[in-house]
């Protein structure tokens, strides 16, 4: 059944070409809130917003990997976008300038509704005029990406990783009932974790990961870059070709993967401080960079 479901996301997957040239940067797994006791994101904000303006000024092209707005604890998106509005207004940036592609995960898979997607641009982000309206209504949620480099034969597989997630891709509304209803606050209360999220399942988690792992080895070494788990991972050239971005909630810290000089790298956003600069935020290269043939 996964196999499947995966097979389907790959040959429905929109190809989008990049010149090796290009700088692209991978997000997940933001979860971004209402800014209440429950959003894990609040914490991170200024950090990931920081990153990600910086990232808008290099030039990069965003790929939002899903899980990027936390429809499972929220059912409004109405407090989610007043508490992040700059973040949107960034995000609104990257879309003007076409460098911004977002897919929707387990927890945000409303907007793979087209009719949801534009309700909610209409309430939200009115355009001023005609041209306004062309220019940013043309907004989209994919499930998958296949990014395709020039004059190079392999390509990356992109998508959230749910796919490989049984219970959180076909019953997701299920697991979203549990959390809205009754894990968020046993987890206020008690401490108790949600055994819905294979980022705080440790079996779960390594159940998508051997999924995937035997998909690339049935598919050619496909080369594939998700999140869902929330854990990082950079393999070594020979290794199967699995990449994580990790998430935007880390404890004090963003963590994404980076594409540029046709080169990938593992990086993490954070806190730094020094007896000179004081603190200040910082990114630091947790793996790489490696040349991307070395994979593809």
């Amino acid at each position: 059944m996964v196999s499947s479901i995966l097979n389907k996301a790959f040959e429905n997957a929109k190809k989008v070409p990049f010149s090796k040239d290009a700088k692209i940067i991978f997000f997940s797994d933001l979860h971004k809130g209402d800014n209440s006791y429950a959003d894990d994101f609040r914490n991170n904000m200024r950090i990931y917003e920081h990153a990600l303006g910086t990232y808008y000024d290099q030039g990069f092209t965003y790929i939002e990997l899903g899980d990027g707005i936390e429809l499972w604890e929220n059912s409004s998106f109405k407090p989610i976008f007043e508490s992040y509005k700059s973040i949107f207004d960034l995000l609104e940036k990257f879309h003007r300038q076409k460098r911004l592609f977002l897919l929707w995960g387990n927890h945000d898979m409303e907007f793979r509704d087209p009719i949801m997607v534009e309700k909610i641009l209409h309430k939200f982000f009115t355009p001023k005029n005609i041209l306004d309206k062309e220019a940013f209504f043309d907004l989209k949620y994919y499930e998958s990406l296949l990014l395709e480099f020039e004059n190079t034969k392999g390509s990356i597989f992109a998508f959230h990783g749910h796919q490989a997630d049984y219970m959180n891709y076909k019953h997701w509304k299920i697991n979203r009932f549990f959390v809205r209803y009754f894990w968020k606050y046993m987890q206020k209360w008690f401490g108790i974790k949600d055994p819905t999220s294979p980022a705080k399942n440790y079996k779960g988690l390594v159940k998508v990961e051997r999924k995937l792992n035997q998909w690339i080895v049935n598919n050619k070494q496909q080369m594939i870059i998700c999140g869902h788990t929330h854990r990082p991972r950079f393999p070594d050239p020979g290794d199967i070709p699995l990449f994580n971005d990790g998430s935007c909630v880390h404890p004090s810290s963003v963590i994404g993967i980076e594409i540029e000089g046709f080169s990938i790298s593992l990086v993490r956003w954070h806190h730094h401080s020094d007896h000179t600069s004081g603190t200040e935020i910082k990114k630091t290269i947790l793996e790489g960079p490696v040349p991307l043939d070395k994979y593809l």
